[in-house]
């Protein structure tokens, strides 16, 4: 057991932490006593969570110079854009020569789909290989036990530390050197459309999207990103994914899904999750992909190759 009152001395690396609670009391306390060991030891602070959270703190810490609350709603439903949004938001922060925590919360009451609840525990989970080689700071992860207590081990198996009763221990569950689990994909609805593609088929590929879409009142600017993004995945399919690939596309939960299983094998998962650099070779596509799209799902092995499902959210 380790003393949360501070970061370890010598320590240089990321610290990822999960705070189990039961309702808004146990929340405000839990997060208030993690900006106050901040703030005693003189380190910055960024709080990224819900609105109707961020209001609760606000009544107990008011932002300033040391505390600073973060807009997520561009963001919290987007678990492939959540890395690189924490990447610039700490990267301001480490910028000013201090130690820097974070406080970060999805809106797991106001989750959609059992999709998209997958995506943010993936997230959480690949949060550590981020920022594993990047700057050294300190991730509090607030949960509602009271609300999800079995989804509770999930969490655990992506953070190294949890805090119980102000004290920070080591996580049981956590395994650094574990792939991680993921559930399995659903099965598509029927009906659905299928259609392989290889080179040359891309404009009849847009057509069966488009005809789907269309089906389902998705037209206009959301269209032409459905496209951008299903270009980008598919032209993957032929250059890296043995030269073919079959689209299936269905609708489900108000959402228009376009999945996309090739031959390819994406060996880096944090492949599209965060910014590309000026110099980075490959990668562009998929960081495209998370820009245009309501939910991404990846899954890649060497054996099963590459399956991507494309979410775009219905209109009414």
């Amino acid at each position: 057991m380790t003393s949360s009152s501070s970061v370890p001395a010598g320590s240089t690396g990321y610290r990822h932490e999960l705070y189990p609670y039961s309702g808004s009391d146990e929340f405000v306390a839990g997060a208030v006593d993690f900006i106050q060991e901040a703030l005693d030891g003189d380190e910055a602070v960024v709080v990224a969570v819900p609105q109707e959270k961020a209001s609760l703190l606000r009544a107990q810490v008011r932002e300033g110079d040391t505390v600073r609350y973060v807009d997520t709603s561009r963001v919290a439903h987007h678990p492939g854009r959540l890395i690189a949004a924490w990447q610039e938001w700490i990267k301001e922060r480490v910028s000013e020569g201090r130690p820097v925590r974070g406080i970060g919360e999805s809106p797991w009451d106001q989750v959609g789909s059992a999709a998209e609840a997958s995506e943010l525990r993936y997230h959480e989970w690949l949060l550590n290989r981020a920022f594993a080689q990047g700057p050294a700071w300190w991730l509090l992860c607030p949960y509602d036990v009271a609300r999800d207590d079995a989804a509770l081990t999930q969490m655990a198996r992506c953070h190294p530390e949890i805090r119980r009763n102000g004290r920070t221990v080591l996580s049981e569950d956590y395994d650094p050197r574990a792939p991680y689990e993921f559930a399995a994909l659903t099965d598509p609805c029927d009906p659905y459309d299928e259609f392989l593609y290889t080179s040359g088929d891309l404009p009849a590929l847009r057509e069966k999207i488009a005809a789907c879409a269309e089906q389902h009142g998705l037209t206009g600017r959301r269209l032409r990103e459905l496209h951008l993004a299903a270009t980008e995945v598919a032209t993957n399919s032929i250059r890296h994914g043995g030269g073919h690939g079959v689209l299936r596309t269905w609708s489900e939960a108000r959402r228009l899904v376009c999945e996309f299983r090739d031959a390819g094998y994406l060996e880096d998962p944090l492949t599209g999750r965060a910014m590309p650099t000026a110099r980075q070779v490959g990668g562009r596509g998929l960081w495209l992909v998370h820009q245009l799209c309501d939910l991404v799902e990846i899954r890649s092995t060497p054996h099963d190759g590459t399956t991507i499902r494309l979410h775009t959210e219905l209109p009414g």
